[in-house]
C-alpha cells in the first residue's frame, strides 16, 4: 500500500489574525511620539549677532523674537514690547525655571532690545538670555 497525503486548501473560515500587527504598530506609533522632542520656533526670520562668549540653554524656553523693524514677536504672531510681560508671567506660571530667550535681530536699537529684557523680567523670568549665533 501506498501511504496517501492529502493538502487541502485552507477553508474560507481560517484567516490571519492581523489584531496583534495593529496592536504593535500603535504602540510604536505612541513611542515616537512620546519620545520626539518639540522644537519651538518664533516663526520669523531674525539675523542674530555674534558672540565669542555663549552657550546652550535648556530645549524649554520661552522664545520671543525682536525682528529688524522692532516687531515683537511670540509663537508666530505678533505681541509687541507690552504684551511680553503678560506673556511671560502666563507662561512662568506654569514653570518658575523657565528661561527666556530673546532672538533679536542684529539691526535692533539697544532701546528697544533693554525693554523687552526689563519687561521680561518684570514678568517674573528668573533666568532672560540673548540669542546669538556662533563665530
Amino acid at each position: 500500500m501506498r501511504n496517501r497525503r492529502v493538502f487541502s486548501a485552507p477553508s474560507k473560515g481560517e484567516d490571519i489574525n492581523m489584531s496583534p500587527l495593529i496592536d504593535m504598530v500603535f504602540i510604536l506609533l505612541i513611542f515616537f511620539i512620546v519620545t520626539t522632542v518639540f522644537v519651538e520656533e518664533t516663526g520669523v526670520e531674525i539675523t542674530k549677532p555674534e558672540a565669542a562668549t555663549q552657550m546652550d540653554l535648556e530645549k524649554n524656553s520661552i522664545l520671543i523674537a525682536i525682528t529688524a523693524n522692532g516687531n515683537v514677536v511670540y509663537g508666530g504672531r505678533e505681541i509687541g514690547i507690552n504684551g511680553v510681560r503678560a506673556q511671560v508671567r502666563r507662561l512662568v506660571q506654569e514653570d518658575p525655571r523657565m528661561p527666556v530667550i530673546i532672538q533679536a535681530d542684529e539691526n535692533v536699537p539697544t532701546r528697544t532690545l533693554v525693554r523687552v529684557l526689563d519687561e521680561a523680567k518684570l514678568g517674573g523670568a528668573i533666568s532672560v538670555s540673548i540669542s546669538t549665533d556662533m563665530r
